[in-house]
């Protein structure tokens, strides 16, 4: 029986607006180590602009005034794919994370009297989906009024997870916020847990300058 499961978020940055509508420009940002194609999504209106990527569906920058008008980029990020798709990043900086945020002890878990074994990578436990979790897929992206929608099919057995499952994560700027919206559809009984994987600094320091751990 086909299942579906949905979340929504809205981030805590809210700012008012006279722009009902932001406007959303797409550019090529490269190809992926495996030679898949990426893009940057830019998000933009009278307060925010946005900065999203089709690999791992992060959040690369979100420029924003302060009490002041002084603009500086709030979430930590990198400056090219390279910097995601170094080994040393441990950080999933900006990320959607998944099929399963957060820890997974082990690597084990229990689901209809059935035992499923997921590649540990966390002092013997399975963090945020695995060694190949979400955050170093390429996920397709489309364009929206105000947004963009990525969505990536994990399939049956990804990273030992049961079941088909196709992932769809919405960004939209609406009123000056910026709202994450989660939805997901499997063939089959299975844990998901997405959630974005964002840094904050308020004082807009450069990431570069930032070290950064599981």
């Amino acid at each position: 029986m086909k299942q579906a499961v949905s979340m929504a978020m809205a981030a805590g940055l809210v700012l008012t607006s006279a722009m009902a509508q932001g406007e959303v420009k797409k550019d090529s940002w490269g190809k992926s180590a495996d030679g898949q194609p990426l893009f940057l999504y830019t998000l933009h209106d009278a307060q925010l602009t946005v900065k999203l990527t089709n690999f791992g569906a992060h959040v690369v920058s979100i420029d924003a005034p302060d009490k002041n008008g002084n603009v500086a980029d709030v979430v930590l990020g990198f400056k090219d794919v390279a910097g995601y798709e170094n080994p040393k990043n441990t950080s999933y900086m900006g990320a959607i994370v998944g099929r399963y945020g957060n820890r997974i002890a082990n690597g084990r878990f229990s689901l209809d009297g059935k035992s499923y074994e997921i590649p540990t990578n966390n002092n013997g436990n399975a963090l945020h989906g695995g060694k190949v979790g979400f955050d170093q897929k390429v996920w397709q992206g489309k364009e929206l009024p105000n947004g963009v929608e990525f969505t990536l099919v994990s399939p049956d057995g990804d990273m030992g997870f049961p079941g088909k499952l196709t992932a769809h994560v919405k960004y939209t700027l609406v009123g000056s916020s910026l709202h994450i919206d989660y939805t997901a559809t499997t063939d089959k009984d299975t844990v998901v847990n997405l959630t974005n994987h964002s840094y904050f600094n308020l004082a807009g320091e450069e990431v570069e300058q930032c070290s950064m751990n599981r």
